[in-house]
């Protein structure tokens, strides 16, 4: 497997309505980039994303979703396929978020807390569920990666797939918003472990980056950091992703 089209995914991580970067996930660590996170979406759009990823920072250390507002404007105003992932914890919020026109909805804290809550929104919008794994030398973490678990990735991929997960998106802490690059052995690992698609994410900073990533076979790369910082070029990224 690898070698074949992938997407590239921007990232527009809201906190305080605002874009910003954190960096390895510290809430103290964090760099704004724009405050007007509709234009940042918009911008992307232009230049060719097929899906745009957001994340509310508020809405993970909470467990709800906060940056209401700049969601629901982004969802109304571009033509591509969101996904949102940040303190969604039950049913409602899901059915809230989906019909504020986001496509896809990202667990993460409930896919270890709440086992039931995975299986039934499975069900009820099986194509919309993605959960994202987030882990720290190979073990998950949790809410807002602020609490680390005993848990192993494989193993919770494994599960979450039998509970009907038809996606994940994969995050090593310890590289996001680094720009060190991708953990490509732990990212070929999951591929492996999982019949389902797989999205990477953190520490994405070069183009010869996403040429390596193609290989081991994921579905696409959510890119955060780099784009802001001007390390790769979206459009570049894109023409990569494509061949």
């Amino acid at each position: 497997m690898g070698g074949g089209q992938i997407d590239i995914i921007p990232a527009i991580d809201l906190r305080h309505g605002e874009c910003v970067r954190l960096f390895q996930g510290d809430y103290n660590r964090e760099i704004i980039f724009n405050n007007n996170p509709l234009e940042v979406a918009l911008q992307w759009q232009s230049l060719g994303a097929s899906v745009i990823h957001i994340v509310d920072l508020d809405g993970a250390a909470q467990g709800d979703i906060v940056n209401v507002d700049a969601i629901e404007k982004i969802a109304a105003a571009v033509q591509v396929p969101t996904q949102l992932g940040g303190g969604i914890r039950s049913i409602e919020t899901i059915t809230k978020v989906l019909k504020i026109g986001i496509e896809r909805v990202i667990l993460g804290t409930v896919a270890v807390e709440s086992k039931d809550m995975v299986k039934t929104a499975c069900r009820m919008h099986p194509e919309s569920i993605i959960v994202s794994i987030d882990a720290r030398n190979g073990k998950v973490s949790t809410r807002g990666w602020l609490q680390d678990t005993e848990i192993n990735a494989l193993d919770l991929a494994k599960e979450m797939v039998d509970l009907g997960v038809r996606r994940f998106i994969y995050t090593d802490i310890t590289r996001d918003g680094t720009l060190s690059g991708p953990n490509y052995g732990a990212i070929s690992d999951l591929v492996a472990a999982v019949e389902v698609p797989v999205i990477a994410a953190g520490g994405i900073s070069s183009l010869g980056q996403l040429k390596e990533l193609k290989e081991t076979g994921v579905e696409g790369a959510i890119i955060g950091k780099a784009l802001y910082t001007g390390d790769v070029d979206l459009g570049q990224a894109l023409k990569i992703a494509a061949r």
